[in-house]
């Protein structure tokens, strides 16, 4: 699958698909919500790739080269549920495409999903190193005053994955589905 993602891909994939990504990411958790949300109601310039952006819920280790350039290190998934507060404004605000992350989303932010066409891509936890293999070129820092771990990375992925579609762009997610199966005599 190739970013940036159209409305109409996002909403043709299904609950349960396998999917690589190709094309640009951002990384964002906690702060980069917070900094952008404010940033926009003040009316001060936000990063233009945050619109109908491919969002990682990462805070990835770095590391910088004689030449000034960064490469990854580790880019693992961070617990999405942490942004449950900020994500339903977040994804409408910026139109946000897909999600990456572990653990799932609110039901608030799964219904911002469906408003707008958004999709949340699991990936696994504990795989740092190799999703970061799917990050083959880091191409700018935003915010970095937040910190490594909370600014702002724009990669380009070449088959970053394997993502799990966890929640669809209808609602469907398999951690309901998980917790029903759980709640069955």
């Amino acid at each position: 699958m190739n970013s940036p993602l159209d409305e109409a891909t996002v909403r043709g994939l299904k609950l349960g698909d396998t999917v690589y990504l190709n094309g640009p990411v951002i990384t964002g958790r906690d702060e980069l919500h917070i900094r952008a949300l404010e940033y926009a109601k003040e009316g001060k310039e936000v990063p233009h790739d945050l619109e109908g952006a491919v969002l990682y819920h990462c805070g990835p280790i770095m590391r910088q080269r004689g030449d000034g350039s960064w490469s990854v290190v580790a880019a693992g998934p961070t617990t999405s549920a942490r942004m449950n507060k900020l994500e339903p404004e977040f994804i409408r605000r910026f139109n946000i495409r897909a999600i990456i992350g572990k653990g799932g989303m609110s039901k608030d932010t799964v219904e911002a999903m469906k408003e707008c066409g958004c999709v949340y891509l699991a990936a696994t936890g504990g795989a740092a190193v190799s999703l970061a293999e799917g990050l083959s070129r880091c191409w700018g820092c935003e915010w970095s005053d937040l910190g490594m771990a909370e600014a702002m990375w724009r990669f380009q992925t070449d088959k970053l994955g394997p993502l799990i579609v966890a929640i669809d762009a209808n609602g469907n997610s398999l951690y309901d589905e998980v917790n029903s199966n759980l709640k069955r005599p």
